[in-house]
């Protein structure tokens, strides 16, 4: 059986890239609250944090399926900031405000579902019906 993954690395990349592409600043909403994050907390306003991860404002940004990391000044100083995909709340386009919102579903990998009778070849029979 093949491991289910959680969608939210790969949903946030998707959208980072798309908004890049089209000529936008991706910003993403951040829980400053989570255990592992290293952020600049003089930034962070009522337990969330906004950050820019526009090209020209990070250095080394990675976006990875684990964490988010990257080099950016914060006026003027360089810091290094790191934190969960699943602290991610969100990410838009400043320019216009769209973007998505991440549900903490997103952060579970999908549980395997349950085949039906039909796919298991249950003890249904088939059915037809006369067309006249």
């Amino acid at each position: 059986m093949v491991k289910a993954l959680p969608k939210r690395p790969y949903l946030l990349r998707a959208m980072h890239q798309w908004i890049a592409e089209c000529g936008h600043t991706p910003h993403v909403i951040v829980d400053a609250g989570r255990d592992g994050s290293e952020l600049p907390r003089a930034y962070v306003k009522d337990g969330k944090i906004v950050l820019n991860l526009s090209e020209g404002a990070t250095q080394r940004l990675r976006l990875g399926n684990e964490e988010v990391e990257f080099d950016a000044r914060f006026a003027g100083v360089i810091h290094h900031v790191r934190f969960p995909v699943s602290a991610v709340l969100g990410i838009y386009a400043r320019e216009t405000g769209e973007g998505m919102v991440f549900s903490e579903q997103d952060s579970e990998p999908s549980p395997p579902t349950r085949p039906s009778q039909a796919e298991e070849g249950g003890t249904r029979r088939p059915q037809l019906k006369v067309v006249k």
